[in-house]
């Protein structure tokens, strides 16, 4: 298997509805949102608003304690192989962050519940506010996001590609949503389920569909070992490295 310390690959990882298996948030405001909370949705699909403002204002909408609102967190399931698949990738060399237009917090404790707590999360700002009341800082919004988000994944991934130590960065994106599509066209190549698959097709974007992460891993290795392929064919011979 390749080097840890010499892998070009890193892996950027959507949370709701691509590792877990409901998303948070909706569950969270379908259980604990105040009257208004469907409409700012609606305004959101419509394309109305972005969704940091939608976001912001939803979760200003929640009316739950924290006690409640952890103990319903520990009812949501992740994907049964997503911990196997990150193991696979780490021997590979490859990190996996989560980058999420999602609740940080929630998703910090529902990998830790799944003894994934060492993984980077790149999310939304859940701050618990006085008498059951909560609200959102956006640390990694962007002014020039295209889709207003709270969580602007394209200028994660332009950050990864600009990693001094690996200037040859390349990003496997896996996704699932609507919060994917922009940062889809940023990538080298993407992993994606659901409405990702669509979008991918016609906007013609290197994408292997999946519908787990059994898929996942079946595929991983095919992939690097198809770039490994075509980078031995663009080595100049007398560069070429060769072991014995």
């Amino acid at each position: 298997m390749q080097d840890k310390t010499v892998s070009p690959w890193i892996i950027l990882c959507d949370f709701d509805g691509t590792i877990s298996l409901e998303d948070t948030t909706d569950v969270l405001l379908e259980n604990f949102g105040m009257m208004g909370w469907q409409a700012l949705e609606q305004d959101w699909l419509d394309g109305q608003i972005g969704s940091r403002e939608c976001m912001g204002a939803q979760i200003a909408l929640l009316d739950v304690s924290h006690e409640t609102l952890y103990r319903q967190l520990a009812e949501i399931e992740i994907d049964p192989n997503f911990k196997d698949f990150v193991a696979l990738a780490n021997r590979y060399g490859i990190a996996t962050q989560i980058v999420s237009d999602g609740l940080d917090s929630a998703i910090e404790f529902i990998l830790k519940r799944n003894g994934l707590e060492h993984l980077p999360v790149f999310a939304n700002r859940l701050i618990e506010e006085q008498d059951n009341r909560w609200s959102l800082a956006f640390p990694y919004a962007d002014d020039q996001c295209l889709k207003a988000s709270g969580n602007c994944k394209c200028a994660r991934a332009a950050n990864v590609k600009i990693t001094p130590q690996l200037t040859s960065q390349r990003i496997l994106y896996i996704g699932d949503g609507s919060s994917d599509f922009c940062v889809s066209n940023r990538v080298d190549l993407v992993l994606a389920k659901d409405k990702l698959i669509d979008y991918c097709r016609e906007e013609r974007i290197t994408h292997y569909h999946i519908q787990n992460f059994n898929d996942a891993i079946a595929l991983l290795p095919e992939i690097l070992s198809a770039e490994s392929a075509e980078a031995s064919k663009s080595t100049p011979p007398s560069t070429a490295s060769s072991s014995g």
